[in-house]
């Protein structure tokens, strides 16, 4: 797999892996989250033209999974993080978390942090074994307390969800 740059091109793709990755979800009895449209392509192409939009290439260049970030509160928080099913179980998700720490770290973040589910395995438990710790309630920052309140907001919260960080 490549790690690199997302194109404009290919935003349209990142949506249909977005699908595809969320299907799993379905057959945890979550299916409002494998309904759940992606991100819009402006959305998209905000974190692109960010540079924080980043793909995992097959040996095709196509992109199998994708990672978009941005900056807060010092950190590069992972804003979603998405790899195709036929791609899965390969340490693609591993290898895309790396490059975005490569890039927090250029960019003198201490950092990265994420919300996840607290309960589904390729979730906070994946996460944890890459050495991300859950954050208490105390330990949330200014910038991750607006991002849970946002996702409370659109309902992600009716299922136990987790703010975690991994420090570079």
């Amino acid at each position: 797999m490549r790690i690199r740059p997302a194109t404009a091109a290919e935003l349209p793709a990142l949506q249909d892996v977005e699908r595809a990755a969320g299907a799993p979800f379905r057959d945890l009895g979550m299916p409002e989250i494998a309904d759940d449209e992606p991100p819009a392509l402006d959305v998209l192409e905000r974190y692109r033209g960010a540079g924080r939009c980043w793909v995992a290439a097959d040996e095709r260049d196509h992109p199998v999974a994708y990672l978009v970030a941005e900056p807060v509160d010092g950190a590069l928080h992972i804003e979603q993080v998405s790899v195709h099913p036929r791609a899965a179980r390969r340490g693609v998700g591993r290898q895309l978390l790396a490059y975005a720490a490569d890039r927090a770290r250029e960019e003198g973040l201490s950092a990265l942090t994420l919300t996840t589910f607290a309960e589904v395995p390729w979730n906070a438990p994946y996460y944890a074994r890459l050495g991300f710790r859950t954050l208490s309630e105390a330990d949330l920052t200014p910038g991750l307390r607006g991002i849970r309140a946002t996702e409370a907001e659109q309902g992600l919260d009716r299922r136990p969800r987790v703010c975690m960080r991994a420090p570079l």
